[in-house]
């Protein structure tokens, strides 16, 4: 496609701290943060008009005026309708929101009752999605690793001081989220890093039982011999059952 002289955003990667909010901005969908950086993603998806600008923090963001591909309404078009097709994973990790969820955070745990809070919380890092925390993360080097079902967290109250101290955590849901990721996910971790314990927590309720599948998939894959311990919550919230699998 022929180039002509336009306005053009472009992006100081030294200054963008890849927080996402240009990408929100961009109705086109031009912008996407990869390698935790604001990027243009094509050039006929840029319409010059700078609408990112005032949402960026560092003041990574300007337009200029240089040779490019002349922007297309259609090519817009034909983008956004091709992630809005989509309800995968995949697509959404190719629109890169870059919410800060995704951002890894070491956490120091609250050892007492404050004021705010009553239970302290024993939470020592985040993200705590499964699907959010890269097998590289630095706190899962000889970590005591708590995987634990999404609904555990409001079913037993306890969690905090009986289950999590000590532990990194990582949440899911075998149910709603794919089970291939989660075994491509853990068996990774078992490969990578150098865990000291596992444990589950699951619900009572007959699909929670795809994360001990999960996780025992894993550990074959990864060919480990790590046991690991799982505790079965009830709906109620007590602890049913303990077992090493």
């Amino acid at each position: 496609m022929a180039k002509v002289l336009r306005k053009i955003i472009e992006i100081d990667e030294e200054l963008c701290n890849g927080c996402g909010k240009c990408v929100l901005a961009c109705q086109e969908g031009a912008l996407a943060i990869i390698d935790g950086k604001a990027k243009l993603i094509s050039e006929i998806l840029c319409d010059g008009l700078g609408a990112c600008i005032g949402e960026c923090p560092t003041g990574a963001l300007k337009i200029i005026e240089r040779e490019a591909e002349e922007f297309s309404e259609e090519a817009v078009k034909e983008h956004l309708n091709h992630f809005r097709a989509k309800e995968t994973s995949e697509a959404f990790s190719s629109l890169a929101c870059g919410c800060p969820s995704h951002q890894l955070q070491e956490l120091t745990p609250f050892e007492k009752e404050s004021e705010t809070y009553s239970i302290p919380s024993a939470l020592s890092h985040w993200p705590i999605q499964i699907r959010l925390i890269p097998a590289s993360a630095p706190f899962l080097e000889e970590a005591e690793l708590l995987v634990c079902a999404d609904c555990v967290g409001v079913a037993y109250p306890q969690l905090h001081q009986k289950l999590l101290p000590g532990k990194k955590i990582m949440l899911g849901c075998p149910k709603f989220d794919p089970v291939d990721l989660y075994i491509e996910k853990f068996s990774e971790i078992l490969e990578k890093r150098k865990l000291k314990s596992i444990e589950i927590a699951i619900m009572e309720v007959p699909c929670c039982k795809g994360l001990v599948y999960i996780l025992l998939e894993a550990r074959k894959l990864a060919k480990k011999e790590i046991p690991i311990k799982v505790y079965t919550i009830s709906v109620r919230g007590e602890i049913l059952k303990e077992e090493i699998v």
